[in-house]
């Protein structure tokens, strides 16, 4: 056997009891074939956790996590939760915690699923947006004061510091030029003119340093107008944390579902764990049936596998998707008839049956 790698299970909430075991199923073979180990350890961290302990996570959840790879995550939240904790009490703790400044959401269009737009093919609808994910406008640094009398207030402060900013764009300036070496810069600084346009200056001084790769600045509006009418003009998107929330899911709605999208919470130095989720929710009205797309978890997968330097085994999984979906095999979002373990089992079966050379 090869490497052996960490890895903490976290199903979460909703479906994520059907797609993280559907991802593992997928991961367990990529792994037998490839020759490494996965070490996995489940953990029933999540919106029903809290249902039963009153908090998201056990107290020493950060430090056991803290020893592992990596992370592969679900979805988190319940209708019957409060949904101000989620984020708040896992998905940006955990993130924050483990310096896991990248938000990496890639978007691209699978053979044998129609995007909504009619006239976009494979070719024109392959790009990341890569999202700052522990700065900007999610940093929740604001306060409600006399929220219940006429004079209530409520203001919440978005934040933007020098090293947040260099490091995501040297990120994104060094994915670009294993891409097609062109960055986009989404902001809205001609309104926000002192976060923003702060944000600008610092990404155009980065790019300097980065003269083989094309940078260009696109206000928000804009892009939102050219992920719709022309996403073939992107490669590399580089936004803030809200922005980029927000245009993951454009970019998974013209992928053909959000059911498709994966993405990686990214510490790329390695000092601490990453994780890997779906850019979807737990969708708890559709949990326990068997429906739910895996596509997103199986990317997100993928992208661990990546990360962890296992790329031809990451490769395969890509490869297998494609597969997958080439023959049709897709869930209800999309149209189709196949359940979330009819998905994963066509792409563990690609796996078993291709040889290691047709990669």
């Amino acid at each position: 056997m090869g490497k052996t790698y960490k890895i903490a299970v976290v199903n979460g909430d909703g479906i994520g009891a059907e797609i993280v075991p559907a991802g593992v199923s997928v991961l367990d073979a990529v792994a037998n074939k490839y020759g490494f180990k996965l070490d996995k350890q489940e953990f029933p961290f999540g919106a029903g956790y809290f249902k039963e302990h009153g908090k998201f996570m056990s107290d020493d959840a950060l430090e056991t996590l803290k020893e592992f790879d990596a992370i592969f995550f679900g979805a988190v939240g319940l209708p019957e939760v409060d949904d101000t904790l989620p984020a708040r009490d896992y998905t940006f703790r955990v993130r924050t915690s483990f310096e896991q400044y990248v938000n990496y959401r890639p978007v691209k269009l699978f053979p044998g699923v129609e995007s909504p737009l009619r006239y976009k093919t494979e070719k024109d609808i392959d790009f990341v947006v890569v999202r700052e994910n522990n700065e900007g406008e999610f940093v929740q640094s604001g306060k409600i004061m006399h929220g219940d009398k006429p004079g209530g207030m409520a203001m919440d402060t978005s934040i933007f510091t020098r090293f947040g900013i260099e490091r995501i764009a040297h990120y994104s300036f060094k994915l670009a030029r294993k891409r097609n070496s062109k960055v986009t810069n989404v902001t809205k600084s001609n309104t926000l003119i002192n976060s923003l346009a702060y944000w600008d200056r610092v990404i155009a001084e980065v790019a300097q340093e980065y003269p083989d790769v094309e940078y260009s600045k696109m206000y928000i509006d804009n892009a939102s107008a050219s992920f719709v009418l022309r996403p073939e003009i992107f490669d590399v998107i580089l936004t803030t944390n809200l922005f980029g929330d927000i245009l993951s899911d454009l970019g998974g709605a013209i992928m053909g579902s959000l059911g498709l999208g994966g993405s990686g919470n990214i510490n790329p130095e390695k000092d601490f764990p990453s994780m890997f989720e779906p850019i979807h929710g737990s969708a708890p009205d559709i949990a326990g049936q068997n429906i739910a797309n895996p596509i997103g978890q199986i990317w997100s997968a993928a992208i661990m596998l990546d990360h962890l330097g296992e790329t031809e085994a990451a490769k395969e999984i890509m490869a297998g998707i494609g597969a997958t979906t080439s023959k049709g095999n897709l869930t209800k979002d999309l149209r189709g008839t196949a359940s979330t373990s009819e998905v994963a089992e066509s792409v563990v079966q690609f796996i078993n049956v291709t040889k290691l050379s047709t990669i």
